[in-house]
């Protein structure tokens, strides 16, 4: 009677070391315009999003609203409705190219008070956005914990 051979099991689940950012970045990421004032943006963090990237017509990055610069400018007596995106956006954020590895990211994360961090193409085109609790959710996901 012949023996069976065990297969090898191959496991669906990417390894963590080898991800990529775009393999775990959300694709759809609320922007900003410089224009796009502070009540609208404060709307769009109350409805799950905790930073908004401000970009251009084309969209390039030029900034993030976090929601400790909205609350900065409610603290400096401003009203949200009256200031803009570019009155309180943190100029040229830290962004992370698509093709860069998770890891890269996980340092980037520990070295910095950074939550969330806007993805970039080559050409700095907005394409995503990354956040620690991605990370966190990738690296169970692949069966690391």
């Amino acid at each position: 009677m012949p023996t069976k051979k065990k297969q090898k099991k191959t496991s669906p689940k990417k390894e963590f070391a080898a991800m990529m950012v775009k393999q775990v970045m959300q694709k759809l990421v609320q922007s900003a315009h410089l224009k796009t004032k502070g009540d609208v943006i404060a709307s769009l963090m109350i409805e799950g999003f905790g930073s908004v990237p401000v970009v251009d017509a084309k969209d390039e990055l030029l900034g993030i609203v976090s929601e400790h610069d909205l609350l900065a400018a409610i603290d400096d007596g401003h009203k949200l409705g009256a200031v803009s995106a570019g009155d309180i956006m943190t100029c040229s954020p830290y962004s992370i190219h698509q093709e860069a590895m998770l890891s890269t990211l996980v340092h980037v994360f520990r070295a910095s008070d950074l939550i969330r961090v806007p993805v970039v193409d080559v050409k700095d085109k907005l394409v995503g956005i990354i956040a620690r609790r991605d990370v966190l959710r990738a690296y169970l996901a692949a069966g690391r914990a």
